[in-house]
Parts: C-alpha cells; sequence; structure tokens
C-alpha cells in the first residue's frame, strides 16, 4: 500500500470522527445549572421590555443580504490590490468587469426600490 495512501486514510478518519469528539466532549463539559434568569431574552442583566419575538419588516433582511453580498464581494477584491503590481493588464479589465457586476446589482436594486426604507 502506498504511503500516501496512508496519509489519506488517515486524514480523512480524523476528519470524520474528530467532530463526534469535539461535540461530546463539549457536551460533558458543559455547565450543567440551569436557572431561570437564563432562560429571559437578555442576560445583560437589564430586564426586558416587550416581547422578544416581533416581527421585523421585509426590508430589514433585504438590506441584511445586500450588505452580506456586497461585503463578501468585496473581499475577493484584497487578494487583487495586494498583488496588482504583479499582475498583467488582463487582471485589471477582469477586476473592472467585476466592479462593473457589482455596480449594475447595485443598479438592478436601487431601481427596484429595495433600497427606500419606508
Amino acid at each position: 500500500m502506498d504511503a500516501n495512501a496512508i496519509f489519506l486514510g488517515i486524514y480523512v478518519l480524523v476528519a470524520l470522527v474528530f467532530p463526534f469528539i469535539a461535540i461530546g466532549m463539549a457536551y460533558l463539559l458543559r455547565p450543567k445549572r440551569p436557572h431561570p434568569e437564563k432562560y429571559t431574552t437578555y442576560e445583560s442583566g437589564m430586564q426586558p421590555r416587550g416581547e422578544a419575538w416581533v416581527r421585523f419588516r421585509a426590508p430589514y433582511y433585504v438590506y441584511a443580504l445586500v450588505f452580506v453580498l456586497f461585503d463578501v464581494e468585496m473581499l475577493f477584491l484584497y487578494p487583487w490590490a495586494a498583488a496588482y503590481r504583479s499582475l498583467p493588464l488582463l487582471a485589471l479589465a477582469e477586476a473592472l468587469v467585476f466592479i462593473g457586476v457589482l455596480a449594475a446589482g447595485l443598479a438592478y436594486i436601487w431601481a427596484k426600490g429595495d433600497l427606500r426604507f419606508f
């Protein structure tokens, strides 16, 4: 048997067993002292006002999704910016296309009216 196959088998075995061991250890080591105060909405010491289960309007979720979308996509530009001096001119064109797609998505969301809060 090849040494690489043995290492791969050990790696797969550890990858499959480790999550169960970690969850089991967390279950055994967790504090098990229930208290009514722990079941309140906030553990900050302040008394909550009103009901915790309120409905949020859909624009909150739209803003959150748009933020996550643009935030994650902008993270793809950081490695490009770090290696900018050593990249060919084609990389600049690709980055401009990427920014153009982001701008088109923003224009679409704006034109659709999803950025209006009220």
